[in-house]
């Protein structure tokens, strides 16, 4: 999308993107393009480019004006307080859209993924001859790097969940001697490593909805070393590992957005843990979320998951 004064470059590739940053970034800009370009089209001097419809949602008649649209993606500014509620929650999980709200708060009712956290990079590009900046060309970046610094060796392993990924981290951890407790959901991570009298310590969460968390979580290190594991789900681990066979496997795994409707699956994480079980339903890897399959504790399948784990945690697992 463009016009003779800006461009903006980005995809979309999941049900909700979050823009953050200060004043003058560019959310705004964004998003009154948009709207200028929705209310009078090519009139409005605007060049925009997608594949589906682009609409501003904004005010108080959110909610009936949300009922109207439909495969569409929906474009939300700062400001518009709707956004934090669980009313406009629910309505995000029953549509077939997607979504992308710019945003300075963490909004902690909607499960997005600290993948899709994005800040705006504006440049200019001059001559020699026209030395003026002609145009102002805008990406997309993400905010949060977990690229990893240094080798780790946790004190301590904090396991968002309390169901089958934290029993199977609790296995692993506890053959080397560390200690891996269960925070009993994203939203007590933080407090749960705050409260440890451990000053390493290893976070592992379901990244795919850990998005919300994000803000709380990279200021822990003013009180702790915390290196943060955030893979999608540990259900991605598994099908990462190569134990579960399959050339609609690897697809899903390469292309997830082709395979993923919003409608259905409020979260990646939701959507891999429902194709883990439909693959594995019948054979002796038999998954289920709320208790480990014991099968998945032997050493050939531990061994292939824990694989897929970054190799920057110093510890012999």
């Amino acid at each position: 999308m463009r016009n003779s004064r800006v461009q903006f470059k980005f995809e979309v590739s999941r049900n909700i993107t979050i823009i953050r940053g200060d004043s003058a970034t560019g959310k705004t800009t964004l998003i009154g393009m948009i709207a200028d370009y929705e209310r009078n089209g090519a009139a409005s001097g605007i060049e925009l480019s997608c594949d589906v419809p682009c609409v501003v949602l904004e005010g108080p008649g959110w909610m009936r004006n949300l009922s109207f649209i439909h495969g569409s993606i929906v474009f939300v500014d700062e400001g518009n307080t709707f956004t934090s509620s669980h009313d406009f929650a629910r309505a995000v999980r029953d549509s077939d859209n997607y979504y992308v709200i710019a945003t300075r708060e963490s909004l902690f009712s909607l499960p997005y993924s600290v993948s899709e956290v994005y800040g705006i990079r504006n440049s200019g590009r001059s001559s020699s001859r026209y030395p003026q900046v002609s145009r102002l060309y805008s990406t997309f970046y993400q905010i949060y790097d977990l690229s990893p610094s240094a080798p780790f060796i946790p004190e301590l392993v904090v396991v968002e969940d309390s169901n089958a990924g934290f029993e199977f981290f609790s296995e692993l951890f506890s053959r080397v001697g560390i200690p891996c407790v269960s925070a009993g959901g994203k939203g007590n991570v933080c407090r749960t490593v705050k409260n440890a009298s451990e000053q390493s310590i290893l976070v592992i969460a379901d990244g795919a909805a850990f998005g919300p968390e994000m803000e709380g979580a990279t200021s822990l290190g003013a009180y702790k070393r915390v290196r943060l594991f955030l893979p999608e789900s540990f259900e991605w681990l598994v099908l990462n590992s190569g134990l579960i066979g399959g050339s609609d496997v690897a697809d899903a795994l390469a292309n997830p957005s082709d395979h993923i409707e919003s409608r259905d699956f409020f979260s990646w994480e939701r959507f891999f843990t429902a194709f883990l079980v439909g693959k594995t339903r019948g054979t002796y890897l038999q998954y289920e979320k709320r208790a480990l399959n014991p099968a998945y504790l032997q050493d050939h399948e531990m061994g292939a998951i824990k694989g897929e784990m970054p190799k920057d945690i110093g510890v012999s697992l």
